[in-house]
């Protein structure tokens, strides 16, 4: 039996484990963390959404960029500091806007297929994670953004995603507990939601019970490959250093694949986009009746929301361009809670807890899901936003591929 290592216990690393190993893969990660999920994987928007599909590689990306260039609280910030690795990131996420409708059709298909292997791995698992299965509505409240949004909705249609379009009405009637001034929207009920951090640390657990190894508190240092296998170097929590080889590894390791692949001899062009959340804890039953059960998507505020349990609110959004970076801002975490009193003035806020995390993105917006240059090196990275939402079928996707690469060499 072929041994894997799998170097990052985020979602990806976690769902790739639970492929593999139902593969018939001998299996083991690989994390820094104590647990699985603590960093990206932790407390993101919640939304499993083939509707949010649509790339950033626009060109109206690009004007907002500049026009929210020196605004702290804008949905997007770019930091001036020089780095080559952000400018050249950036001039390839230019370069990519020719592709902007294939590639959104493209990953709305992944998502929608990610749906069902979800479905299949939370029931032979066991999982319960929050799921609600209430849909997911975009709200408008700007004609410009409305009419961009029909475009957006031919595109996911070639992609076989069927979505309603709304009057203000309909919004309201869908949401009742939104006090906002909206002209319209569009509803996907094929999409839902539920809690990230549950699904993963669940789904970890049954991976263990299925044999698989967990190394937790063992970060990787280095890797090498001696021309048929990969050589990993890494250090326990007491700073042992250690070296193993194995028959594989699978690269989900977030932000840090970038530096991995490198010392592989292979270039994937990951940078880290941070994301804001509050989760806001329902805690008096006036805030639990006034709070949205169905998930929300404010296209111009980019802001997204999940309700997690009774009382649980998860509100989410904003990119921010800053290199590695963990430092929760205020001014990224404010326009949050005020999109909550602004949209839900009967929600008491005043128990909300922030967070942030860095999202791995490549300059196109697609995952880098592909074999290395050597043998028995594959990566299944670079989700950006869609993380949660393309886990399940981006794991089946390398698993296939590391199938393959065995059948042939056999």
């Amino acid at each position: 039996m072929a041994h894997f290592a799998i170097i990052g216990a985020g979602i990806t690393g976690v769902t790739t484990a639970w492929v593999l190993r139902k593969k018939g893969y001998e299996v083991t990660v690989f994390d820094k963390h104590r647990y699985a999920a603590m960093e990206t994987s932790f407390a993101n928007g919640g939304q499993l959404s083939a509707s949010n599909a649509e790339v950033w590689t626009h060109l109206s990306t690009i004007f907002k960029g500049l026009k929210w260039m020196f605004s702290p609280e804008a949905p997007l910030s770019v930091s001036l500091t020089p780095s080559w690795h952000k400018y050249s990131w950036m001039a390839e996420f230019v370069g990519s806007i020719g592709k902007y409708e294939a590639n959104t059709v493209q990953t709305a298909k992944m998502a929608i297929e990610s749906r069902h292997y979800m479905d299949a791995f939370a029931a032979e698992a066991g999982i319960r994670f929050d799921r609600e299965n209430s849909g997911i509505l975009h709200f408008y409240k700007k004609q410009s953004a409305f009419e961009h949004a029909h475009r957006v909705t031919e595109m996911l249609a070639k992609a076989g995603l069927e979505r309603t379009r709304l009057t203000a009405e309909g919004v309201t009637e869908i949401e009742p507990a939104i006090k906002s001034n909206v002209i319209g929207g569009y509803y996907t009920p094929s999409d839902f939601t539920g809690d990230i951090h549950k699904f993963t640390t669940s789904l970890a657990e049954a991976c263990e019970r299925e044999g698989v190894t967990f190394c937790m508190n063992h970060e990787v240092t280095d890797l090498d490959h001696d021309g048929a296998r990969p050589i990993l170097q890494f250090e326990d929590r007491n700073r042992n250093q250690h070296t193993e080889q194995f028959d594989g590894v699978v690269v989900t390791a977030g932000i840090r694949s970038r530096k991995i692949a490198k010392q592989l001899g292979d270039r994937v062009n990951i940078y880290p986009v941070k994301g804001y959340s509050i989760t806001v804890n329902l805690q008096d039953e006036a805030s639990q009746s006034l709070a949205p059960v169905t998930s929300l998507l404010d296209d111009e505020a980019k802001i997204v929301t999940a309700r997690l349990g009774k009382d649980r609110f998860r509100v989410a959004g904003t990119a921010e361009i800053n290199g590695i970076n963990y430092d929760i801002k205020a001014a990224r975490i404010n326009p949050l809670t005020r999109w909550v009193e602004d949209n839900f003035p009967g929600i008491n806020t005043e128990h909300v807890v922030p967070w942030a995390g860095l999202r791995p993105m490549m300059p196109n917006m697609m995952p880098r899901i592909s074999a290395g240059t050597k043998k028995g090196v594959f990566y299944n990275t670079g989700h950006g936003h869609l993380g949660w939402t393309l886990s399940c079928v981006s794991a089946n996707m390398v698993g296939d591929l590391i199938m393959q690469s065995h059948n042939q060499s056999a």
